[in-house]
């Protein structure tokens, strides 16, 4: 099947092909926009495929795809013999799209949104407004990018995601100055969210559910049973220390970690500090 592409309602764009599915936004010339996006979306699939093998292994040699080189980059700093470059690959997909947008035309305002991992582009003032939401969908307040900030990417990762999860956390939502950078980020935090040694934690040979996975033979976290306040506490900060050095280094801005009702912040607004008390749900 070819990519496909659809106008949404609000000026949207819609890009399918395969696995990968794109929202994507603009403001300013958006046609000659929207035309570069799918333009170059065309080839993302097939340029993915030609190097999969080698994205499928832990880091190490540099690939030759743009977008292979952008999950290199990305996946580079967190290397340790078991991360690959795929641990990026919706970030690094949203963030060339992006690009070829950016390259075609003059933009105040866009943004693509690979399955919630999002790179953005602002200029002259604009913003974007990112919702914060517990795992259960519970709004919990809203972070507002500028211009004048570094954050150009958001993503999210966990063990109620889409793809298998070393860790216990329920999400994980990051900013950082790429999306390539803030997807690499979120898996691994939600990774560092974790109790490793707890029996209720039940844990599968990545392998043995999904024989695609990169992970090959890693133990992957199947189940997670109801934790005492103390553990879950615990577990977040394990994730917070990891993200608190990943801050420093500037390889993130501003995270958020969920789980079971109860959330740890680093680096978001005030007002969003509140919700590390949201209470447990059954």
């Amino acid at each position: 099947m070819k990519a496909q592409a659809a106008l949404l309602p609000v000026d949207r764009l819609h890009l399918s092909h395969g696995p990968i599915d794109l929202i994507i936004g603009a403001d300013g010339a958006r046609d000659t926009a929207f035309r570069a996006a799918f333009a170059r979306f065309e080839t993302v699939l097939e340029e993915l495929m030609a190097e999969l093998p080698l994205l499928r292994q832990p880091v190490g040699t540099k690939p030759n795809g743009k977008i292979a080189r952008r999950m290199y980059q990305a996946a580079l700093p967190h290397a340790d013999g078991i991360t690959t470059p795929m641990i990026c690959v919706a970030g690094a997909v949203a963030q060339e799209v992006l690009a070829a947008m950016v390259d075609a035309t003059d933009l105040t305002r866009a943004y693509v949104n690979n399955g919630g991992d999002i790179a953005l582009h602002l200029t002259d003032g604009a913003t974007f407004k990112v919702a914060v939401a517990g795992p259960d969908g519970q709004s919990l307040g809203t972070v507002e990018i500028t211009s004048h900030d570094t954050v150009r990417g958001i993503a999210t990762s966990g063990q109620r995601g889409r793809s298998l999860s070393l860790g216990i956390a329920d999400t994980v939502t990051v900013l950082a100055r790429t999306a390539a950078m803030a997807d690499a980020a979120a898996t691994k935090l939600g990774n560092a969210v974790d109790l490793p040694d707890h029996p209720d934690i039940k844990r599968a040979n990545a392998q043995s559910l999904r024989d695609d996975t990169d992970l090959r033979d890693t133990p992957v976290v199947t189940h997670v049973g109801r934790l005492s306040q103390a553990e879950i506490e615990r577990a977040l900060e394990r994730g917070k220390t990891m993200a608190t050095a990943l801050e420093n280094v500037g390889l993130i801005d501003g995270v958020a970690l969920f789980l079971q009702g109860q959330s740890q912040t680093l680096g978001l607004p005030e007002t969003l500090k509140q919700i590390q008390k949201a209470p447990q749900h059954a």
